[in-house]
């Protein structure tokens, strides 16, 4: 099949490295003898104009040259469109594609786009808004939120940003329904997960998988600060999915199981994230799979 191109890239930010990218794109998409377009991504987030787009010139596949929250708007703009999603990882975290061993290095990730092995992974809806790999309440999103306010970004400021949660960091009280199971804790954090990570290849869901049709759920529960510290390392080590059951749950410190919805009371409106990106919180959240959302490009 003849494939044709459209690459996303961020149009802020002329450093040399977006330089290198484009350079490295047009002359390596043009030696694969593959008709291409270069558009910018918006701030908005609006991508309303792709799907007709997409139909209209017969486009196979859309390059995201960027981080999760990117990667959730456009994907979650071609719900049900029939053309591949490929990744270039430009983002702070990349979590979505270092889940799908994506590699950061442009050429490396550009061979996996020109092999074209593309696999259907899941997303999932959180009060109908779509996510792509992950969402939080509580902990995360509160690092989440003050990241977006730094004016440099990347890996050291985001560790600069969860120190600094962590010591400041304070439990909410959450009611949560599983399977018709309702039950209540107090967590410093809820992560709702699809991929296996928050990024950096910072490991949170060790067995989430993208396209086993279920939702990862790990709560981390009240207990002393260096206690969590311990536990958090534990789970990222190898966090063991267990079935929920009330007695066992509640002499738990980090709940960690599986379903395919769940719903949130969130009483106390701890702070929420989705993909990586601060997003309005509420007082109730109903958060469920969507089985093969998307086709993304990934190593065969």
């Amino acid at each position: 099949m003849n494939r044709k191109f459209i690459y996303f890239i961020n149009p802020i930010s002329g450093t040399k490295g977006k330089i290198l990218l484009l350079e490295i794109i047009k002359k390596s998409t043009a030696e694969k003898n593959i008709p291409f377009e270069i558009l910018h991504t918006n701030a908005e987030g609006n991508y309303s104009f792709l799907q007709q787009k997409i139909t209209t010139e017969k486009i196979t596949d859309i390059i995201i040259c960027g981080g999760d929250g990117t990667v959730n708007q456009i994907a979650g703009s071609l719900l049900g469109v029939a053309v591949n999603i490929g990744i270039i990882p430009m983002g702070s975290g990349n979590g979505l594609a270092f889940a799908a061993k994506i590699p950061k290095q442009i050429n490396k990730a550009l061979q996996i786009i020109f092999n074209g092995n593309a696999v259907f992974i899941d997303s999932f809806y959180i009060n109908k808004k779509f996510s792509c790999m992950l969402c939080g309440l509580g902990f995360d999103a509160q690092v989440a939120h003050d990241f977006a306010k730094q004016q440099k970004r990347g890996l050291a400021t985001y560790v600069k940003q969860s120190t600094k949660n962590f010591f400041a960091a304070k439990t909410y009280p959450f009611g949560l329904s599983v399977d018709g199971n309702p039950f209540t804790t107090e967590a410093f954090f809820i992560s709702v997960a699809n991929s296996n990570q928050f990024g950096n290849n910072f490991t949170i869901a060790p067995q989430a998988s993208l396209h086993d049709g279920l939702l990862d759920i790990v709560i981390v529960n009240k207990m002393s600060k260096m206690r969590m510290l311990w536990n958090i390392i534990k789970q990222i080590r190898k966090g063991e999915v267990r079935p929920y059951e009330d007695k066992k749950y509640h002499r738990t410190d980090i709940g960690y199981f599986q379903t395919k919805k769940i719903l949130i009371q969130n009483p106390k409106l701890a702070p929420l994230h989705i993909d990586g990106d601060p997003a309005a919180t509420a007082e109730n959240f109903e958060i469920e799979i969507i089985e093969n959302a998307f086709r993304l490009l990934m190593p065969g």
